[in-house]
């Protein structure tokens, strides 16, 4: 008996009870949603008829042998048929068979052709996916005809002998309709969780947006922020419009206030208006502030997320205020010292003072030369700063020499890729 076997060449084998009477053909396999790590088959799904169709649902303890014809233990009177399918939570047709996942040991996404079955005595589990050429070929049933003209023509190609299998507990399975709930796995879950939030999102590039939706609500809300801010601006637009204005305010919020006035500064006024009513008054004022200042100005680009001591704090106060802010959507490896009117009097950073005695005032740790930009500043000029100081941030004051934000590198790449590539996009 063989130990494994594809789901696609069991289907349409004939059913017979008992004593052999026929009952109708295999048209599906429902499967139980537990904590296991391989789903167990529950039910066989049988369908008989062909201009008037009917459905049956067989238990699997009823099933006698499941070989090329499947025999049950029962008599065909105890079968009731029905008009409609059955309905059931989870089925290899309705929620696998041609289904996108998310591979997470290799993080990409790929569609399933078919479904390898583990066979234990007489219960069937989900073992792997079959995402390759092969399994493609077998469901179209062609295995035969492709592989005598594969072998006569390239006998030593790798589509004779090589499957691509995924087993089922690195999977994490998407849904493609509007209104289908995902196929949750809580393996899967973990196993995404491990996987570099920049990585995810640039998985869910490759998603349309009902998939990309799916999966994203799957995440926790940690999760979401982190794959949120890695997103390419589009796909922020996309997800933006899936969300209710409560959850997109929320997400906004809690995002680096440089990310989250790029996305509004997209959006039509009248939206960004709407979002904004959802969030705390303090965030709404941020901003707006940041919102009134041109997109490839300093004021544009910095973020009001920094951390800041006055100018008594000790080295001890610096790495407290680290270790307190290790989730902080800002950047912390730089702290700036203040006056009581948010003056900037200096700057450091964590490679300055880390090994310096804790008692050490932080002042004396202090950058000699007090680098900064003002808000009006072009982009330009920002990134030349950064490269000369070969700083990862740096300050943004007003003409009161006022502490506005921060502007880090990669903001500054980033409108400077966007600026290039307006200009030069033609002769490219």
């Amino acid at each position: 008996m063989r130990l494994f076997l594809y789901f696609s060449e069991t289907l349409g084998r004939n059913v017979v009870d008992k004593n052999n009477q026929f009952i109708g053909r295999l048209c599906d396999l429902s499967m139980l949603q537990n904590q296991e790590v391989f789903p167990r088959t529950e039910s066989l799904i049988i369908k008989r008829g062909v201009f008037y169709t009917e459905y049956a649902c067989i238990h699997i303890e009823d099933v006698q042998e499941f070989k090329k014809t499947i025999r049950l233990k029962i008599h065909h009177t105890d079968i009731t048929f029905k008009r409609k399918s059955f309905r059931c939570d989870f089925s290899l047709i309705r929620d696998i068979m041609d289904q996108q996942i998310v591979d997470t040991d290799d993080q990409k996404v790929v569609r399933v052709n078919d479904v390898q079955l583990l066979r234990v005595d007489q219960q069937l589990y989900l073992a792997h996916v079959d995402v390759g050429l092969r399994g493609l070929i077998r469901r179209l049933d062609w295995t035969k005809m492709v592989d005598f003209l594969v072998t006569l023509f390239s006998p030593k190609s790798p589509y004779l002998k090589q499957e691509e299998l995924i087993s089922w507990k690195n999977t994490h399975v998407l849904t493609t309709g509007r209104g289908k709930g995902a196929l949750r796995s809580d393996v899967a879950r973990s196993k995404l969780a491990k996987i570099p939030t920049a990585e995810l999102a640039d998985i869910m590039e490759d998603l349309d947006i009902f998939e990309k939706f799916s999966l994203f609500k799957t995440f926790n809300v940690d999760m979401q922020r982190k794959i949120f801010t890695d997103m390419a601006l589009p796909e922020k637009e996309e997800l933006i419009d899936q969300l209710s204005d409560k959850e997109a305010g929320n997400l906004l919020e809690n995002i680096p206030a440089d990310e989250a006035t790029d996305l509004l500064n997209n959006l039509p006024k009248e939206k960004t208006v709407q979002l904004m009513r959802h969030m705390h008054s303090k965030t709404s004022k941020q901003l707006r502030k940041l919102l009134g200042f041109a997109e490839d100005s300093a004021g544009g680009l910095m973020t009001t997320e920094y951390l800041s001591l006055n100018k008594d704090a000790l080295v001890k106060d610096a790495l407290q205020l680290i270790k307190d802010n290790v989730d902080y959507p800002g950047n912390i490896f730089h702290v700036y010292i203040v006056d009581e009117k948010n003056h900037l009097v200096g700057a450091t950073s964590l490679r300055r003072f880390i090994n310096t005695t804790p008692t050490t005032p932080l002042m004396d740790t202090c950058y000699h030369n007090k680098t900064f930009v003002r808000t009006d500043d072009g982009v330009e000029e920002v990134a030349l700063l950064l490269e000369k100081y070969k700083f990862s941030s740096i300050p943004v004051l007003n003409e009161e020499d006022i502490l506005q934000g921060v502007i880090t590198s990669d903001d500054v790449m980033e409108e400077l890729i966007s600026l290039t590539w307006k200009k030069y996009k033609d002769q490219l």
